[in-house]
């Protein structure tokens, strides 16, 4: 299968809500459901009809590097993006998945073109006003859910670095807040920062 064949694919979703006659069709995707820390992000892009960005994939199969390039790539060529976040008192007080769902919402909400259909990764919808639908592995699936996996991906990761240096006791710039084995030691030395969510500690703080 040649990348141009693996590039028409990738449009599938979005060919057939366009022949539904829909006008603005948007990707969603999320980062930053499972990390200890942080906050959660999604990222909502509308592309342009029929329009490839080679390389774009999903974002835990892209290095960081590629992930950077692509991001302004995006970001130039999309009709429309956006990028929200849920607060780690959000995801306290509701639970990671009515966080994720609610800063997806949000990302949608922020384009500036309002979209008529949205595509969501995943095997749920949040509350909407327009039409969707949901797809499991969309990201790596769907050009436009694809892109938006790596805006959030990118966006978190760029907001984790910032954290770093606020809390440099806990190596935020080589993990990004998620569960590994240095970052549990660190916690478990330190003690949780403001930033960590409390309900994800109780096994390690136990």
């Amino acid at each position: 299968m040649t990348a141009r064949d693996t590039g028409a694919e990738m449009l599938l979703f979005e060919k057939a809500a366009y022949d539904n006659g829909y006008t603005a069709v948007c990707g969603v995707d999320e980062a930053g459901r499972g990390p200890l820390a942080g906050p959660v992000c999604a990222a909502a892009v509308i592309l342009p009809r029929g329009h490839m960005i080679e390389g774009v994939n999903d974002s835990k199969k892209l290095s960081e590097k590629k992930r950077e390039q692509l991001f302004d790539v995006i970001i130039e060529e999309a009709v429309a993006c956006s990028v929200a976040f849920g607060t780690v008192d959000e995801i306290e007080r509701d639970n990671i998945l009515s966080a994720t769902m609610n800063t997806m919402r949000r990302a949608i909400m922020g384009l500036k073109v309002r979209p008529d259909y949205a595509m969501i990764d995943g095997n749920r919808l949040p509350q909407l006003s327009i039409p969707a639908e949901y797809i499991v592995k969309g990201d790596s699936r769907s050009l436009s859910i694809a892109a938006a996996s790596i805006l959030a991906k990118v966006s978190r990761d760029r907001l984790m670095l910032r954290y770093a240096e606020e809390y440099p006791q806990y190596g935020f710039e080589l993990h990004k807040g998620y569960g590994t084995k240095l970052h549990v030691e660190r916690i478990r030395t330190y003690g949780p920062c403001p930033i960590h969510r409390m309900s994800f500690l109780k096994k390690i703080l136990s």
